[in-house]
């Protein structure tokens, strides 16, 4: 049966939606994190009160504030604090340098930054590095004595009373993200009220069907698309539990949750999962309350899928996301699940795949270029024209993947546009190439990128991790490889490396292979 899903009204403010939606739970755990919990009620105290410590810091409307803090219920409070007076916050990966963020204070023109004490070092190094607008610096758990302009954010809550919410818009501007940063240079990615309230409505209850009774833990961090819906958006709009983690999720900080807090719903990426079957630590399935796990990020590859729901009996459903919608738009669905493919579209978004020249693909199993249609689309990028023209066509947004669909209408991960390769004139996805890597037993990871040969023609790469305690040589890659795909696909080049470089959320950067791959030439 299709839901039926009402948008919000012009007149939105989703911190405050949240607010109303738990007026009913004050005294249920809303927030368990490295220091302690937080209930709901005290949530909705803290956020109102966190509100009025910006506004007497002078903050006013549409300003927007540099948010760099580790997963904790600071961070929440900090973010729906400030949609609910209005104020935007600018969520930034923890792991930069401070070159990244004097770009991004810059680049956003921030009138406060919003960090965590651990983080405040690095914080002044960037302010040192650029001329900024900010005039406060507001420390979630200070570690040092506070200097001038330097304001604690337990003694902000605790000092103003709370009040009500700045009357914005759902299509106010409300919030930013950057771009992960998998193809480049990032880019301040403009989102409105209404579009939290959207996610939430056609991921968060129409796929996870997340209810009241679920705890929820997500490896992805609160300032990565993905895991701000996994962590705050969809748990908070039903009344269910989360668990927030400050530092990287290892598998062994990761099992720590799942055994101390018995998490029913778990996101992860690839990476980390196969990363967690390949630890000796990984718990048993009666260790464990997992009735349902996500991925994004990129596509799950087949063998890990079916690994994980071979030991723990759980599914995992994979999907397809962006800082540009939001969050996932093309998904498995529990009970529905194909591995191997990002299954159908969400309810409620529409997707097209297109060829070079913008035709529709009509066919089966022919590469096209993803396109989204859907109400949690972003409003722009923040002073950067052409890229938002490019990439925010009407209704339709240009998601820079490639697809196929087969017949049976589920699509199937190809490639990033500039990850795509033609080798003998035919299209080779790096994604199928790395699938294929690694399900043999000693590759843990592997990456694939173009490269030319002496004659100067294309032809893959392969960049390969291997498991502990685990020997190949290049000849036995190649013999695997050639044995399930294609003769043109097997990667003439191997190098075998102790990591991959990748963003903060697990996503592989071949661009940084292919930078290096130019540099060692």
């Amino acid at each position: 049966m299709t839901r039926t899903v009402n948008g919000p009204s012009s007149d939105f403010n989703f911190a405050q939606h949240l607010i109303a939606t738990n007026a009913g739970r004050s005294s249920k755990t809303a927030l368990i994190d490295d220091l302690g919990s937080v209930t709901y009620g005290q949530m909705s105290e803290q956020i109102r009160r966190f509100a009025a410590g910006l506004q007497a810091l002078g903050l006013k409307r549409e300003e927007r504030v540099l948010l760099l803090m580790h997963d904790s219920s600071d961070w929440v409070v900090a973010f729906l604090g400030s949609l609910y007076a209005g104020v935007v916050p600018v969520a930034v990966n923890t792991l930069l340098t401070a070159e990244d963020y004097a770009f991004m204070l810059s680049n956003s023109r921030a009138q406060a930054a919003l960090v965590s004490g651990a983080l405040l070092p690095t914080l002044h190094k960037a302010l040192d590095l650029v001329k900024t607008e900010v005039r406060q610096v507001v420390i979630s758990r200070p570690t040092t004595d506070l200097a001038k302009g330097q304001f604690n954010m337990a003694d902000l809550v605790a000092q103003n009373k709370p009040v009500v919410p700045a009357q914005t818009l759902a299509d106010e501007p409300a919030f930013w993200l950057y771009s992960s940063g998998s193809t480049g240079k990032p880019k301040g990615t403009v989102h409105s009220q209404g579009n939290l309230y959207w996610t939430g409505e056609l991921y968060g209850k129409g796929v996870l069907d997340l209810q009241e009774c679920d705890t929820v833990f997500s490896a992805a961090k609160l300032f990565f698309a993905y895991g701000l819906g996994n962590a705050l958006t969809f748990p908070l709009s039903v009344g269910a539990t989360v668990v927030l983690m400050a530092e990287r999720p290892t598998p062994q900080a990761t099992f720590k949750r799942m055994l101390a807090h018995q998490p029913t719903v778990f996101y992860g990426a690839p990476t980390g999962y196969g990363g967690m079957l390949a630890s000796p630590d990984l718990p048993a399935k009666s260790q464990v309350a997992l009735r349902l796990c996500s991925s994004a990020g990129e596509a799950l590859p087949r063998d890990i899928a079916e690994r994980w729901t071979q030991h723990f009996g759980c599914e995992i459903i994979d999907g397809i996301g962006s800082t540009e919608m939001l969050h996932v738009f093309l998904s498995n669905r529990p009970g529905d699940v194909r591995y191997g493919t990002t299954g159908k579209a969400v309810p409620g978004y529409e997707v097209q795949l297109r060829n070079e020249d913008g035709s529709v693909v009509t066919g089966h199993n022919e590469i096209g270029d993803l396109y989204i249609q859907g109400p949690s689309s972003a409003l722009m990028y923040w002073n950067n024209r052409e890229k938002s023209r490019d990439t925010f066509q009407g209704v339709w947004t240009k998601s820079g993947d490639k697809y196929t669909r087969d017949p049976d209408g589920y699509y199937t991960y190809a490639g990033r546009n500039d990850d795509m390769l033609k080798v003998s004139g035919i299209y080779v996805s790096p994604f199928e190439v790395e699938s294929t890597l690694v399900q043999h037993p000693a590759v843990l990871e592997a990456a694939v990128i173009g490269k030319e040969d002496v004659d100067g023609l294309t032809k893959t790469k392969a960049f390969i991790v291997l498991k502990p305690g685990h020997s190949l040589t290049q000849d036995e890659v190649k013999a695997f490889v050639k044995e399930r795909l294609a003769p043109y696909k097997y990667p003439r080049f191997i190098d075998f490396v102790a990591e991959l470089p990748k963003t903060a959320t697990g996503k592989i950067q071949r661009f940084r292979l292919r930078e290096l791959e130019k540099n060692s030439a």
